[in-house]
């Protein structure tokens, strides 16, 4: 009878771990809340005529830009959850401070885009704070996703 033995010098295992895949596990959960709050966030304040989307897909299907919330703010939340894990304490804070601020800039370039609308009584400091709570909110689901 013949058996099979395994080569004690043979370099690769038999079943390799998937580094990507472990590294990048904590993300999904902080990815998939950002992106569903995203789109909660859109629906609410598109249906109280608070902001609109003039140019988005499936117009006739949705009213707000489905490609934004499923496909630009996850890649965005996965960039900025890498970029502060590199940090520390006070570099996260002053980055989730900074973009903050950075995006009622970015909300007034894209209406000047023809890609986002605000209504008349729309304060861009509401998006300030409001990016603020996102921001710390999804830093904290991917804290607890890594813990675990």
């Amino acid at each position: 009878m013949n058996t099979v033995k395994h080569l004690k010098g043979l370099s690769w295992q038999l079943l390799r771990k998937r580094p990507f895949l472990l590294k990048a596990a904590p993300y999904f959960p902080a990815v998939i809340a950002a992106s569903w709050m995203g789109t909660y966030l859109d629906l609410y304040f598109v249906g109280r005529n608070l902001y609109e989307f003039p140019l988005r897909p499936f117009p006739d299907i949705f009213p707000i830009n489905v490609a934004f919330t499923l496909f630009v703010l996850p890649l965005f939340t996965g960039l900025f959850l890498f970029l502060m894990n590199k940090m520390r304490k006070w570099g996260r804070a002053f980055f989730i401070l900074f973009v903050s601020l950075i995006m009622p800039v970015v909300e007034k370039a894209s209406e000047l885009w023809g890609l986002f609308k605000h209504s008349n009584g729309w304060n861009h400091g509401y998006s300030f704070f409001g990016y603020y709570l996102f921001l710390v909110l999804i830093w904290g689901i991917f804290k607890r996703s890594k813990e675990k």
